[in-house]
């Protein structure tokens, strides 16, 4: 039984999309760790790592039942468990309620105010942007953009017990920052997405439009992390720091804005990633 217990999770692991999910818990942790010393609160720190991971791990879940049809002809994703048929519609539905209620409920009862952003979060991914808008308008990254915040807006609100302006600017270059990462794999896989019937900026409006609007929204991604970082009270050489790598991302940027090419595009979604990073440890410190 153990052994088909092991088998399972085995199987269903892929449906979380465990770094993407890894990266948006880190995010909570960060949010809350801004506020308050992990080492006097663990018990907390527990719970919002549990809620965070389940909620997020079950809206994807979610995410993936629903657009299971569009994941069968994309090359990128024809293989992902539901849409090569290694796992049943049903049964990933399911899962993807319980864990998905398991975490928002747990949320809830470590603090009303946190549950509710928990749960906000979940109902933009899966009911705003998958199943309302992503088959409709290629703007559905807006709303992406806004769950994908959720975490560390409610990690800021638990650590403070209000929501402040810090935790809306540090929740707003999440929002910023998610762009560089769709729009370029919406780029990078044009055809894919082309097939599928989903609408992306690069296929509305082209690759120029495209490649302007990630330089601009890792520029004002910069500047909101810098805004949280001065407003939360990092010290001098940790604002130095963040600043040099702040700097960096907006050169990077202002060279796609100017001599917009695939690899500086590239070069810049990987650098976002680092200095994404980069700047949540640099907060907790």
């Amino acid at each position: 039984m153990i052994k088909r217990l092991f088998e399972k999770i085995r199987l269903f692991w892929p449906l979380t999309k465990s770094l993407q999910t890894g990266l948006l818990v880190a995010t909570g942790m960060a949010g809350y760790m801004s506020a308050r010393c992990p080492v006097h609160n663990l018990s907390t720190m527990l719970g919002l790592f549990f809620s965070l991971f389940a909620s997020i791990a079950g809206s994807t879940i979610l995410n993936m039942w629903f657009d299971r049809d569009i994941d069968s002809i994309m090359e990128r994703t024809k293989a992902r468990p539901l849409a090569s048929g290694k796992i049943k519609p049903k049964e990933a539905l399911w899962i993807g309620l319980i864990v998905s209620f398991l975490g928002v409920g747990l949320a809830l009862f470590m603090n009303i105010g946190f549950g509710i952003i928990i749960f906000a979060g979940l109902f933009f991914d899966v009911v705003v942007y998958t199943i309302w808008l992503k088959r409709r308008t290629c703007w559905s990254i807006v709303w992406g953009g806004i769950s994908g915040g959720m975490p560390i807006l409610a990690g800021r609100f638990l650590g403070i017990g209000s929501l402040d302006w810090i935790g809306v600017v540090l929740a707003l270059g999440i929002l910023l920052w998610i762009p560089t990462h769709i729009l370029t794999f919406n780029m990078r896989y044009a055809k894919d997405y082309l097939n599928a019937g989903i609408p992306t900026v690069v296929s509305v409006y082209g690759t120029k439009v495209n490649q302007a609007i990630i330089a601009v929204s890792s520029i004002l991604a910069a500047i909101a992390m810098g805004m949280a970082a001065w407003g939360i009270g990092l010290t001098w050489g940790c604002l130095r720091l963040l600043s040099v790598l702040s700097i960096g991302l907006i050169i990077l940027a202002l060279f796609l804005i100017i001599r917009p090419s695939e690899r500086i595009n590239f070069g810049l979604f990987k650098y976002a990633s680092i200095y994404m990073l980069s700047s949540m440890l640099l907060m907790v410190v």
